[in-house]
């Protein structure tokens, strides 16, 4: 790879910048704990690795070039994202503060690995990123589907990385951020902003 360096501190920048990643393992950690919280970054980080090999073996260049495609993985993910942020609403106003054992009944009822996973996967902008992104540092003349694994392989493990440590620290605060009032403020506040990338990227034009 050309300047490991460079790519590693570009990685981390972005994996650090809040999205919509950030905002769906805030929500689950806060509503259902630490546990589902890892779960949730294990999902989204194993959404990095099918995008990797997407663009390593060509199917992102595919996707990229068919605006057919391009437009049903795109509108896909875009109502999946907006059935989250709808969702944060009618979890709230159809409940009352959560007790431990309401938490366990939903952390059951909605995988948190499958939702990390499935909101990264149908996301064409993760997409667009790695194929943009990764190629800036391919050597040519080297196995290109073995540098773009690597560094691939690299970002994830930089994800996984920071969401744990991020979510081993927001679960301190869990107790104070369970209270009602706190509660029905995220709630609101993470179901527009999980809304507002879905409507984003529902509207945004293919480039």
């Amino acid at each position: 790879m050309n300047d490991i360096f460079t790519f590693l501190l570009l990685s981390l920048f972005v994996v650090m910048s809040p999205g919509i990643d950030t905002a769906l393992i805030t929500k689950r950690t806060i509503s259902d704990g630490r546990k589902d919280g890892f779960k949730m970054a294990l999902g989204i980080t194993a959404g990095s690795l099918v995008h990797t090999l997407a663009v390593a073996f060509g199917l992102s260049a595919i996707l990229m070039q068919s605006a057919i495609a391009f437009e049903i993985v795109k509108y896909v993910g875009a109502i999946y994202l907006i059935y989250l942020g709808v969702s944060s609403f009618i979890t709230r106003n159809n409940k009352q503060p959560y007790n431990n054992e309401q938490f366990n009944e939903v952390s059951r009822s909605k995988s948190a690995f499958k939702q990390g996973l499935i909101s990264n996967v149908l996301n064409p902008k993760v997409a667009m990123f790695f194929i943009t992104f990764l190629p800036q540092f391919v050597i040519n003349g080297n196995n290109v589907t073995v540098q773009l694994i690597t560094m691939g392989v690299i970002y994830t493990v930089l994800s996984i990385t920071w969401f744990f440590i991020y979510v081993f620290f927001i679960n301190y605060l869990r107790e104070w951020l369970m209270s009602a009032k706190v509660q029905r403020n995220m709630d609101k506040t993470t179901g527009l902003v999980l809304i507002g990338f879905g409507l984003k990227l529902a509207l945004e034009k293919q480039q």
